[in-house]
């Protein structure tokens, strides 16, 4: 599956998020600090443990250590320390605002911290805070946090909704992505038409997902999650655009996907693939595109059962659309005892 681009930049912070969750700790005895201290990787370990592990450390039940969670948490939000270290709780809300008020969890914490250890604390304040909410991985979306519900729900409804428009295979540009998906926000469309807003969101859908050329589409595509050679294939000769000696295709997938594809592999594969059209010696075009299946006779064949009698010319001009061949080779296979003259001069099929 195509991976989701991470921030490059990170953030600058306006306090040290360390130091906050230390100061916050301090309200509780000791047990309570070290159950959150090991559920949310706030030591030496970044790990978070889960509540069975903790269970069998105090040898108490997972549901006990869920009550010590829930009334750590709890004391800290009541404690003084909470007020007093409001304004890391405000700029951390400010953040997601401005991201588009709902965003992956993992992006965010990668956008403001690069060690694992800080975005620890950051997350543990993201839990603590009021203002956020925090929606677990599902089928569609994956971990995220938001500070409106109305505008979470509205992104997520036009997110599935545009993962049922996507065709099953086919490739949309990037700049006609935005364009559907803008047209599925309905009112949020008019408060967030940023790049980088609607990008962001975009990242939120497990369903949806950038080809490795750089287009989109449903993530079960062949196209975007590319499975073997001819899937490989099909995106040179899509991104070519025209009709690909099979030479020049495994040339291809080798430069643009550093995936070793052996000459004759390839041409296999597109042999053996409903997607590919020969079209001429060794040259290969998508179905897609609209090429007839088969030899010229066939499609000499096919252009008679659409059109009824043409003369010669007229057989070989429709063909020359269709395979890249001589004429020659067209007026050879006319001789077919398929085909037949005409009384007029034409050619019919026998």
């Amino acid at each position: 599956m195509a991976t989701k681009a991470k921030s490059e930049k990170t953030v600058k912070l306006n306090f040290v998020p360390k130091q906050v969750v230390k100061r916050l700790l301090a309200v509780l005895p000791d047990r309570a600090v070290d159950v959150l201290t090991r559920r949310y990787g706030l030591g030496k370990d970044t790990g978070r443990m889960t509540l069975e592990a903790i269970g069998q450390i105090y040898d108490i039940t997972r549901e006990r250590v869920r009550q010590i969670e829930n009334y750590a948490l709890g004391a800290i939000r009541k404690s003084e320390s909470y007020e007093k270290e409001s304004k890391a709780i405000d700029e951390l809300e400010r953040l997601i605002n401005a991201m588009g008020v709902v965003v992956p969890e993992e992006f965010f914490l990668d956008e403001v911290a690069k060690d694992k250890s800080t975005q620890n604390y950051i997350h543990f304040l993201l839990v603590l805070g009021h203002p956020f909410t925090r929606f677990k991985e599902d089928e569609h979306f994956t971990h995220r946090w938001h500070i409106d519900a109305d505008v979470a729900r509205g992104v997520e409804e036009a997110l599935k909704n545009l993962y049922a428009s996507l065709p099953d295979e086919e490739l949309l540009s990037e700049p006609e992505l935005m364009t559907r998906f803008l047209s599925h926000l309905k009112e949020l469309a008019d408060q967030y038409r940023d790049e980088e807003i609607l990008k962001r969101w975009l990242s939120l859908s497990k369903k949806i997902a950038k080809s490795p050329l750089g287009d989109w589409g449903r993530v079960e595509s062949t196209a975007v999650s590319p499975r073997g050679i001819r899937d490989y294939a099909y995106l040179v000769i899509l991104r070519h655009g025209s009709p690909l000696h099979f030479t020049e295709v495994a040339k291809q997938i080798s430069k643009l996907f550093d995936r070793r594809a052996h000459t004759a592999t390839a041409h296999n594969e597109l042999i053996k693939d409903q997607r590919f059209v020969l079209v001429g010696r060794g040259l290969y075009a998508l179905s897609e595109w609209g090429y007839m299946q088969g030899v010229v006779k066939d499609v000499i064949v096919e252009i008679l059962k659409q059109h009824g009698p043409l003369t010669k010319e007229e057989i070989i001009d429709r063909v020359l659309k269709e395979r890249y061949v001589k004429g020659n080779t067209i007026a050879v296979n006319l001789q077919d005892p398929m085909f037949k003259r005409t009384k007029d001069g034409k050619y019919a099929l026998a």
